[in-house]
């Protein structure tokens, strides 16, 4: 870790893996908020000294807490905004969302913001307006924006994971800030991620399996609140999973046994798929099978946030 040390408030917390990447880069969290009860009680296992507030930043009120005034970083993964197809008009909770903390920033006054989404909030034309909006509100509030789209493949994750993010630093004086380089080595292969523990329990497939799953994962999909249950996505990341020997349609609950067959498809588990997320082993997730894997599959992987933290670390000490 670096010896300087940052403070920053997180919001939409989610498992905490990207307030665990930031913690690596040097940023310790004042608060971190997140409105699902099972994410707030994950971060605490983990982070007990972590002030861990379970409500709706929508709501949230930083007058009732004056230590978030002028921290160093107000960072968030915030849910992912609708496409236009998706029903883009219309004052949608991810989009109330995503204006609740471009207007908490204006109040807390952080030094730097650092927000994550789709992709597609930089990439595709159908966003301009969002874009817009938020350029306008933090240039009026002596802000200079940053944007990019980052794939977690390229920081040592093993899945093709693509991320857009928007970087702000208040304008005294300007910073000098870099976008962080992928690293200069091959991306672990499911395999490689996998090998081990799915020979944990004697499967004699598994060296075969790892041989063939010799590409990174396609993204983890981690659902809707409002339906279904733990699995790998939909039809198309399904087949690319299965093209990795993975089968998709549901997780299992530990890594195969001797007696499954040799060259059988496995499911993957929910601590393989923390893995697949660069989530360390160690990292507890609170909650049953469904709002367990939520969890997982929304989170940003600690690596890619420690890449982006660390740039923005950087800029801030000059």
């Amino acid at each position: 870790m670096r010896s300087r040390r940052f403070t920053s408030l997180e919001i939409c917390s989610g498992v905490g893996a990207q307030a665990l990447g930031l913690e690596r880069a040097g940023f310790d969290p004042v608060m971190l908020i997140d409105n699902e009860d099972n994410a707030c009680r994950t971060v605490r296992l983990n982070r007990p000294r972590w002030d861990v507030r379970c409500e709706d930043v929508v709501d949230f009120d930083p007058e009732d807490h004056p230590q978030t005034y002028d921290v160093d970083l107000l960072s968030g993964g915030l849910p992912r905004i609708k496409s236009a197809a998706a029903g883009r008009s219309g004052n949608n909770t991810e989009r109330t969302v995503l204006r609740a903390a471009v207007l908490l920033m204006t109040a807390v006054r952080p030094r730097a913001l650092m927000l994550e989404n789709l992709p597609d909030l930089v990439a595709k034309d159908a966003f301009a307006e969002d874009r817009s909006w938020i350029e306008e509100e933090l240039a009026h509030a002596g802000y200079r924006s940053y944007w990019a789209v980052l794939n977690a493949v390229d920081f040592g994750v093993p899945q093709n994971r693509r991320s857009s993010f928007l970087v702000a630093f208040a304008d005294r004086g300007g910073v000098d800030f870099c976008w962080p380089r992928p690293v200069d080595c091959p991306p672990p292969t499911v395999g490689q991620a996998l090998g081990a523990s799915m020979a944990s329990r004697g499967w004699t497939g598994a060296e075969q399996w790892a041989e063939h799953a010799d590409r990174p994962a396609p993204a983890l999909v981690g659902g809707s609140g409002n339906h279904g249950g733990p699995d790998l996505g939909p039809t198309g990341t399904k087949r690319a999973w299965a093209a990795l020997g993975v089968e998709g349609k549901s997780l299992s609950n530990n890594p195969p046994d001797a007696d499954f067959p040799f060259d059988g498809r496995p499911r993957i588990s929910l601590r393989q798929a923390a893995t697949i997320q660069a989530i360390p082993d160690e990292w507890v997730v609170h909650g049953l099978k469904t709002p367990a894997y939520r969890q997982i599959g929304h989170a940003l992987p600690p690596p890619l946030a420690e890449a982006v933290g660390s740039s923005i670390a950087a800029a801030l000490a000059g």
